[in-house]
C-alpha cells in the first residue's frame, strides 16, 4: 500500500505524517522504516499512527517501529509518550496481552553437542511447557496467592524456588514492576490466569531452540559481555506473555473507559479502539494498578518457564544446569505503559511510555540497568518467524530519539486467516524439519498462521533500526528446534 501523499521523508529511515493530514493531530507521526518497508506497510498503519496523535497530552511524535502493522488501537509497533499531568492512559496502545516479552538464555553447549539431543529436548519440552489455548501450568496457587503472585511478579517465583536471583537482575524492572495493586483486578480476570502461570499460550508464542554461528555474531565484544561467547554456541529464547489474565485486565478496563472517555472526561476519539482515561484520573489510575499486575505475572510466568527449562536440560544432558550455562541474558517487554524518565523540551522528567509492540532499548549508563548491564547498554530481544532466525541488539544512546524504544519483531505481512488460506501446517512441518528444524505444535492450523512468509524479513526489520540509530545488532539466532503453541 503506497504511504499517504502528504508523508515526508526526513531520511532515508524516517519518514513524517504532518499535523495537517488530519484535524485535531497534536503532534506529527513518525514512522521508522526503509522504503521497502514503508511500501510493504497497509494503510491500517498510517491511519493508526496518526489516530494515536490526537489523544490528550502526547509529547513530541507518534511513533511507529519497522516492523509495524495493524493493530488494535495502536498499531503494533506503536510508541507514544504521555504527559503526566495531562495526558491519558489507553489500553489500545498496550494490547490485550500485557507485558507479552521475551526472555532469552544462554549454555555452554555447541550444536555438535546439542544436535543428538534435539528431539528429546524438544519432546520433553513441549510436554513440560503447556502450550496451546487455555492450557494449565504447573504453579498451583490459589485466587488469593494468585493476587500476591500479580504484586510480587517474578520475586514470587525465586521466594517459591522457581529460579535464581540472578534471574531478577536480568529481568526487565528486576522482575516486578511497583505500583501493581490487585484489589483492582475484577474476579473474572483472576479467574482466567490464576491456574496459567507457566505456560506458554498460542498465536505467535513460541519456545525456541537456537545457535549463534559465527558469521552472524557482529559485535564480539558486546556479544561476549551478554554471555555468547563460543562458536556455534546454543541458546533458548521464548516468546509468551501474560495469558488470559491480561487479556480480561485488558477487556474490562476498555469497557470501562469506553462508559466515562466522553460523558465524564469530554474526550472524543475517532476510533474506539483508543478508548482512554486522563492518566491521573481515578478511572487511570486503576487501570495502571491491575495493568501492573498483569505486567508482574508475566514475568512470573516467563520466570516458571526458565524453570522448566533447566529442568529439562539437566535431565536430558544429567548435570546441573548451572553446569550446563544455563544463565539468563534478559528479558524484555513489548506491551506496557511505564513511567520513565526522558530528556523532554530541555529537561529530564517522567513520562508515560506506552509501547505496544515495541520493546525498550535503554543506551549505555541508564538509570534501571543492572549493573552488568550499565556500560553495554540494554540486551533487546526481537524475536523473528520461527522458519529465519532471531536477534540480540543492545540499546544505543541515539535511541533517546524514540523515548529509547525499538522494534519487537519482523512484524506480519499476512493476516493470520490469509496466512491459513495461503499455507498448510503439515506441509510447513516438514519443510521446516527439511532445513534442520524440528517442531512440536499443538495445531497445524496455528502452525499455518505462523508461516515465514507471512511475516516481514527480519534481517529488513533490524537493519533499519540499526542505521535509524534505535538499536545495535549484537548476534542473529538460526533456530533448530521449536515448539509452537
Amino acid at each position: 500500500m503506497p504511504p499517504p501523499q502528504e508523508i515526508q521523508k526526513i531520511s532515508e529511515t524516517l519518514w513524517e505524517i504532518p499535523p495537517s493530514y488530519k484535524p485535531g493531530m497534536r503532534v506529527p507521526a513518525r514512522i521508522y522504516a526503509t522504503p521497502k518497508l514503508l511500501e510493504e506497510m497497509d494503510e491500517g498503519i498510517f491511519q493508526q499512527v496518526t489516530n494515536v496523535a490526537l489523544l490528550p497530552g502526547i509529547i513530541d511524535y507518534a511513533f511507529c517501529m519497522p516492523d509495524g502493522h495493524w493493530g488494535y488501537g495502536f498499531p503494533i509497533g506503536g510508541m507514544a509518550a504521555m504527559d503526566l499531568e495531562k495526558g491519558v492512559i489507553s489500553p489500545g496502545g498496550i494490547g490485550f496481552d500485557i507485558n507479552c516479552g521475551m526472555r532469552l538464555v544462554r549454555t555452554n553447549l555447541t550444536y555438535d553437542q546439542v544436535k543428538p539431543h534435539l528431539r528429546e529436548l524438544v519432546d520433553k519440552l513441549f510436554r513440560r511447557v503447556p502450550a496451546g489455548v487455555g492450557k494449565t501450568g504447573i504453579v498451583k496457587t490459589d485466587r488469593d496467592e494468585f493476587r500476591r503472585l500479580t504484586e510480587q511478579g517474578a520475586q514470587w517465583c525465586i521466594k517459591h524456588g522457581y529460579g535464581l536471583q540472578e534471574d531478577l537482575e536480568r529481568t526487565e524492572d528486576f522482575g516486578c514492576i511497583g505500583g501493581a495493586d490487585a484489589s483492582k483486578v475484577s474476579h473474572k480476570a483472576v479467574d482466567r490466569g490464576y491456574d496459567q502461570v507457566g505456560t506458554l499460550g498460542s498465536g505467535n508464542h513460541y519456545l525456541e531452540i537456537q545457535v549463534a554461528k559465527p558469521q552472524n555474531v557482529y559485535d564480539k565484544d558486546l556479544a561476549r559481555s551478554f554471555g555468547i561467547d563460543q562458536p556455534n554456541q546454543v541458546v533458548v529464547m521464548f516468546h509468551c506473555g501474560s495469558r488470559g489474565f491480561g487479556h480480561q485486565v485488558a477487556t474490562d478496563y476498555l469497557q470501562r473507559f469506553l462508559k466515562v472517555m466522553t460523558d465524564k472526561y469530554g474526550i472524543k476519539m475517532p476510533d474506539r479502539e483508543l478508548a482512554c482515561a486522563p492518566f491521573q484520573s481515578p478511572d487511570g489510575q486503576d487501570y495502571f494498578a491491575a495493568m501492573n499486575c498483569a505486567i508482574n505475572m508475566a514475568f512470573a510466568n516467563r520466570q516458571v518457564i526458565l524453570h522448566r527449562i533447566r529442568e529439562v536440560f539437566s535431565d536430558v544432558f544429567g548435570k546441573d544446569p548451572l553446569d550446563l550455562g544455563l544463565h539468563q541474558i534478559y528479558d524484555v517487554c513489548h506491551n506496557t505503559a511505564k513511567i520513565e524518565k526522558h530528556h523532554v523540551a530541555g529537561q529530564d522528567r517522567p513520562v508515560l511510555v506506552h509501547r505496544k509492540g515495541a520493546t525498550r532499548a535503554f543506551g549505555p549508563d541508564m538509570p534501571g540497568l543492572p549493573d552488568i548491564y550499565k556500560k553495554t547498554g540494554q540486551p533487546v530481544i526481537i524475536g523473528g518467524s520461527m522458519e529465519t532466525g532471531s536477534y540480540l541488539l543492545a540499546g544505543v544512546e541515539a535511541g533517546k530519539q524514540a523515548f529509547f524504544s525499538t522494534a519487537h519483531g519482523s512484524g506480519r505481512l499476512m493476516s493470520r486467516r490469509q496466512a491459513k488460506r495461503t499455507f498448510r501446517g503439515q506441509q510447513l512441518k516438514k519443510d521446516m524439519e527439511a532445513k534442520g528444524i524440528y517442531l512440536r505444535c499443538v495445531s497445524f492450523s496455528g502452525l499455518a498462521e505462523e508461516a515465514g512468509g507471512a511475516y516481514k524479513d527480519i534481517d529488513d526489520v533490524v537493519a533499519a533500526t540499526e542505521r535509524a540509530g534505535l538499536s545495535k545488532r549484537v548476534a542473529r539466532f538460526t533456530p533448530i528446534g521449536n515448539i509452537k503453541g
